[in-house]
């Protein structure tokens, strides 16, 4: 555990894909490590990245519109789709890999509504 901590501070990421032998086990990110760590009293010392990592996120394929991959990351309230493609895995695409696309092509996406139609669908949040 200390090794994946250690690997997403030097590199400053937010989450490390884990591989064995080749193949897809999950993914290991800094949520994982509050939620499944922190707040259930485990130590660093003692816990196992296996043991705390998320295994179940959505698939999508490299063809997959982005229109489709932010529908899945919605539905699927993630930040995380798995990529494969002849059940061998590619890749992750993220939340913010769909926003960066977006921005790049900001002229088809936004108006000057956006905003307002934003905070009539916005999600209730508790203020702390």
């Amino acid at each position: 555990m200390i090794e994946a901590l250690n690997i997403l501070s030097s590199l400053n990421i937010s989450y490390l894909v884990v591989m064995q032998n080749g193949a897809y086990q999950g993914i290991f990110s800094e949520k994982d490590y509050c939620r499944n760590v922190i707040l259930k009293g485990l130590t660093s010392n003692h816990a196992l990245v296996k043991e705390v990592m998320t295994t179940d996120f959505p698939v999508v394929s490299k063809d997959d519109t982005i229109e489709h991959c932010i529908s899945k990351l919605l539905s699927y309230k993630t930040r995380y789709l798995l990529v494969f493609e002849d059940e061998q895995f590619i890749g992750v695409i993220t939340i913010h890999d769909l926003l960066r696309q977006v921005l790049t092509n900001k002229e088809e996406v936004f108006d000057r509504t956006l905003a307002a139609s934003l905070l009539e669908n916005e999600e209730r949040c508790l203020v702390y």
